[in-house]
């Protein structure tokens, strides 16, 4: 067969179950190639999007078409026979021979409104061993996706296992400060991270003063361990009162060993809607490191003829 493969987010970060499809079909002697709309003769189609509001594509293909990922259908999953791959990383080509990426656990507890995790996957549970992601130690970069890692024994007995192993990685996404204890803090301590990162969530203000909890206990016991402070990335939600998401969003400006990534609320149930002015501005100066750290809010100028203190002074935050 020739496969065929869309890749409708083009986020540039790779789409794990294309990698996993394109394995499979590998296996099966198929021929895989990133889908040609003009060029390409395939037997099958794959579409991938992970976003609800990421446009459909919209090229024709003279073929069988099969779409999956949360942005099509929040129920799709992978048939087992494929889900259970590692991903065929020759696809992506910037992807070096000694990372890899994955999952140890699936779903979450939390049941925060701005999140479909615990809705498509339920309660955190059990998924990979670390082994089988890095191929018994092949690829020992790994940058894990998990949701909410430390909500899970299993979760934290693999973190233990990666810090004995000497992986390095990267909880690529927000961890949950409140989770960690004064043992994960020294496991944390322990751990090789890719860039020396560690990623918090900060979604409401008393996330906050956790995160401040978190970021001490760790960089205490990596202090003890002869370790240089850690760096950090806080995500962080836009959504609501705006003097509320100022405060928040500018808590950390100070510490320089921090980077916030900020995004508007996305209402997973509306497609059609509308993200305020005002939160498209403060997440475009919050993501720009190099105007968060050096310009408040308040006085940035997102185009001409308008600084952000009109959002203020003027109740403009209705303002589309």
């Amino acid at each position: 067969m020739s496969i065929g493969l869309i890749d409708v987010d083009n986020t540039r970060f790779p789409n794990i179950a294309l990698g996993k499809i394109a394995a499979y079909h590998k296996s099966l002697g198929d021929n895989v190639e990133w889908a040609m709309p003009m060029f390409g003769q395939y037997d099958r189609v794959y579409a991938s999007k992970v976003f609800v509001f990421t446009p459909d594509f919209s090229d024709h293909y003279d073929c069988e078409i099969v779409r999956g990922g949360t942005g099509y259908d929040i129920h799709s999953v992978l048939p087992a026979e494929i889900d259970r791959l590692q991903p065929d990383y020759s696809i992506y080509p910037y992807i070096d021979s000694k990372t890899a990426y994955g999952f140890l656990t699936r779903g979450c507890p939390n049941k925060c409104r701005w999140c479909i995790v615990p809705v498509k996957e339920g309660n955190v549970h059990p998924y990979m061993d670390i082994d089988e992601i890095t191929l018994d130690g092949q690829r020992s970069n790994v940058v894990l996706m998990d949701n909410n890692i430390l909500a899970c024994d299993y979760g934290i007995a693999q973190l233990e296992k990666i810090a004995d192993k000497g992986y390095r990685i990267d909880l690529n996404q927000g961890n949950s400060a409140r989770l960690v204890t004064d043992d994960v803090a020294k496991l944390f301590a322990r751990i090789r991270w890719i860039g020396s990162m560690i990623r918090f969530a900060a979604d409401t203000p008393r996330q906050l003063a956790e995160v401040d909890e978190a970021m001490a206990k760790i960089d205490r016991y990596r202090e003890a361990l002869g370790k240089k402070p850690a760096q950090y990335l806080v995500y962080t939600m836009i959504d609501g009162d705006i003097s509320e998401c100022y405060d928040r969003l500018s808590y950390f400006r100070s510490n320089k060993r921090m980077r916030i990534v900020a995004q508007p609320f996305r209402d997973f149930n509306n497609p059609n809607q509308t993200i305020p002015k005002w939160q498209k501005d403060m997440a475009h100066w919050a993501n720009r490191r190099e105007l968060w750290a050096s310009c408040d809010f308040k006085s940035f100028i997102p185009r001409k003829g308008f600084v952000c203190a009109e959002y203020f002074n003027n109740n403009k935050t209705s303002a589309i």
